[in-house]
């Protein structure tokens, strides 16, 4: 039987969709009798922002997540400090989501904008998941342009060493030519599984969770064999 090993969400770009997948996939962890955490390297624009919030309220458990870092600037989170005047440093940041990680059964890493954002100490969020050897689930947008930004995503991913072990296009309608193509395109071009997430009613963040279990499968996750089966439909 297969399990689920630790991994990283990551995205090609803000605002793609990576704290709902995150939320979805620790949610059917947690509903699976699995300790699954979320965690957050360090949100900006906070508040209102609070990603590993809303993880925690789609899990229905303040457990289900956990945030290193906290800073109000709606900015990169290395601008961010620098704006507010306040230090950030990526050893602390490394460490803290190295121990987060082990805590936990299942620990997911959910990343910060796109791969080249700069973190701390002239790091950025590509630095951190290689440095932490993580494979790696990359969510992008559904339409038209998303076929270039995957790929390189990937690509630079895989430049670091980086096991990508699937992709989600988020927001999927199959409404134009473009999304109707692109997976099956996309896979193609990068040789990973490629599955679609619809728009889902978040309201409720627990609907996060129902959404990403119906409509995405243990294929796009790193797996080892196991006695523990996680949740989601076969591959």
């Amino acid at each position: 039987m297969l399990a689920i090993e630790n991994f990283a969400v990551v995205g090609t770009g803000t605002g793609v969709g990576k704290t709902v997948v995150t939320a979805g996939l620790v949610g059917a962890f947690r509903e699976a009798d699995v300790d699954a955490c979320g965690v957050k390297p360090a949100q900006t624009g906070f508040p209102p922002a609070d990603d590993a919030g809303f993880v925690a309220d789609a899990c229905g458990s303040e457990e289900a997540s956990t945030c290193l870092r906290q800073l109000e600037p709606a900015l990169a989170p290395a601008v961010a400090a620098e704006q507010a005047g306040e230090t950030l440093s990526y050893e602390v940041i490394r460490e803290g989501c190295t121990q987060a990680v082990r805590a936990a059964d299942i620990g997911v890493v959910e990343g910060i904008g796109g791969l080249r954002v700069p973190l701390a100490d002239s790091r950025e969020v590509i630095d951190l998941v290689a440095d932490l050897g993580l494979p790696a689930v990359v969510v992008a947008r559904a339409g038209l342009g998303t076929l270039n930004h995957s790929a390189l995503t990937v690509e630079a991913l895989r430049r670091r060493d980086v096991e990508v072990t699937g992709i989600v296009l988020n927001d999927y309608t199959g409404e134009t030519l473009a999304e109707r193509t692109n997976p099956d395109v996309l896979a193609e071009m990068t040789g990973c599984q490629v599955e679609t997430l619809p728009s889902l009613d978040l309201d409720d963040p627990v609907d996060a969770v129902e959404g990403v279990r119906e409509h995405l499968s243990t294929g796009i996750l790193p797996t080892c064999e196991s006695q523990r089966t996680p949740p989601g439909r076969p591959p």
